[in-house]
């Protein structure tokens, strides 16, 4: 069946409808001319703001991708706490740390060297120095970690990095567009406040948005915060949800304490702590859970 369409102001179609051009924005409406776009523009622009917005929450509250970062060492999901992850600079592998805490065997059975790096078998470094070399070195490769970890030893001035938050961000955006979402969540909180730029919080949160969209937790709860303070409690929650079940304990805390002040059902903290539940499931292991005993004051869910 053939489906005519036309012009949203003039009318033209049929045979002219191969050469209409769909609103960019909406994608509801088609014109057959810029002139004809620009003359009905006054009463298609309530609805396409409206469209544009729909558009824009459908994006920003489905279910972020699954993350494809295994440790690769023990083949279990890595937990979402930096605290329990370890970034290798050697090779540029992150693996859990359990498996950097845990003993290594030789075919017979025998501990052997442990100062070494688990996966690559790179002994450690031994200074400052060789650490930052080997981090240049994978900045040079491409390696977005090694740039957004650069960009926070820039942001705290640390490693022998003086403090600089230009520099910072600057690391910020290109590990940002190499792909890593937290990079992105850092830009945001650079713009938040005025970390090496200017401040405006429109910007950061849409630097928020970009980072959850693409997974990262920290954003979104930042995100489910700044909407609590504005007062958007239904779409609070539902970042905070999101957030949940890829692990962001503090999103669990902030919905229990929504319960607790009647801002959200019992049915809600339920749900959270079923989320939390099945996400500590995926991620916990014996070789964790020993390391965590072995070292006060380590997390890794």
């Amino acid at each position: 069946m053939n489906i005519v369409s036309s012009c949203a102001n003039c009318g033209k179609g049929g045979e002219q409808s191969g050469k209409l051009k769909n609103c960019a924005a909406c994608m509801m409406v088609k014109y057959c001319s810029r002139d004809c776009q620009i003359a009905h523009r006054p009463q298609h622009k309530k609805a396409c703001k409206k469209r544009v917005a729909e558009l824009h929450d459908e994006e920003l509250f489905k279910q972020p991708p699954p993350q494809d970062d295994d440790c690769p060492i023990c083949f279990q999901k890595l937990p979402v706490l930096n605290t329990g992850r370890r970034y290798q600079s050697c090779c540029g592998k992150e693996i859990c740390a359990g498996c950097e805490y845990a003993p290594v065997y030789d075919n017979q059975g025998n501990v052997v060297d442990n100062q070494k790096c688990p996966f690559c078998r790179t002994p450690f470094c031994k200074s400052r120095e060789d650490m930052i070399a080997r981090l240049k070195k994978r900045e040079e490769a491409g390696d977005r970690i090694a740039i957004y970890n650069m960009g926070n030893y820039y942001r705290d001035g640390r490693n022998g990095f003086p403090q600089n938050h230009t520099m910072a961000l600057e690391c910020y955006h290109r590990a940002a567009q190499l792909g890593h979402a937290l990079a992105y969540n850092d830009t945001g909180y650079c713009h938040e406040f005025g970390r090496g730029v200017e401040v405006d919080k429109k910007k950061a949160n849409h630097y928020y948005e970009i980072a959850a969209i693409g997974g990262d937790v920290v954003a979104r709860h930042n995100l489910g915060i700044n909407e609590k303070y504005e007062g958007n409690m239904d779409r609070a929650l539902k970042h905070f949800m999101i957030s949940v079940g890829c692990g962001d304990n503090h999103s669990l805390e902030m919905i229990q304490k929504l319960y607790s002040n009647g801002l959200a059902t019992k049915d809600d903290y339920r749900k959270a702590l079923h989320s939390y539940q099945t996400y500590l499931s995926e991620i916990k292991s014996v070789q964790r859970d020993k390391a965590a005993a072995a070292h006060d004051g380590y997390r890794y869910y």
